[in-house]
């Protein structure tokens, strides 16, 4: 059974995605930065602002589904400009900070579809 993540991060009600779904004790979720009052895609400020953003919702989403940072056991970063790849790391090693770290790829893509993001990532994670 397919069951949908409850948090304050939704899309939009015109399209048929879910923030997060949890199957059979894994979490699924693909973050892009986002207001933190609206929620609304934001593509404002810089790598180090975005990848913050990104971050703090992926932590939001787990707690709301049973699981934490320390439970993540894969993740795909995709970046619009492989310049932001160090600023990107150093936010990401705020957030994990002890092994096992998650497996992890990241990829250069043209673009993403939100206004101005520079960021996304997929994430599974599995809860505790």
């Amino acid at each position: 059974m397919i069951q949908v993540v409850k948090s304050n991060i939704v899309n939009a009600p015109n399209v048929p995605i879910s923030n997060a779904v949890v199957a059979h004790g894994t979490v699924y979720t693909v973050q892009i930065p986002r207001d933190p009052q609206t929620h609304a895609p934001s593509g404002d400020g810089g790598i180090e602002m975005q990848a913050g953003r990104v971050f703090e919702q992926l932590k939001h989403v787990l707690e709301c589904a049973d699981s934490d940072l320390s439970h993540v056991a894969q993740m795909t970063i995709y970046l619009v400009d492989k310049e932001d790849a160090a600023v990107m790391n150093e936010v990401y090693k705020r957030y994990f900070t002890t092994a096992p770290y998650p497996n992890r790829a990241t990829v250069v893509v043209k673009e993403l579809l939100g206004p101005n993001c520079r960021i996304e990532i997929v994430v599974q994670a599995v809860q505790r």
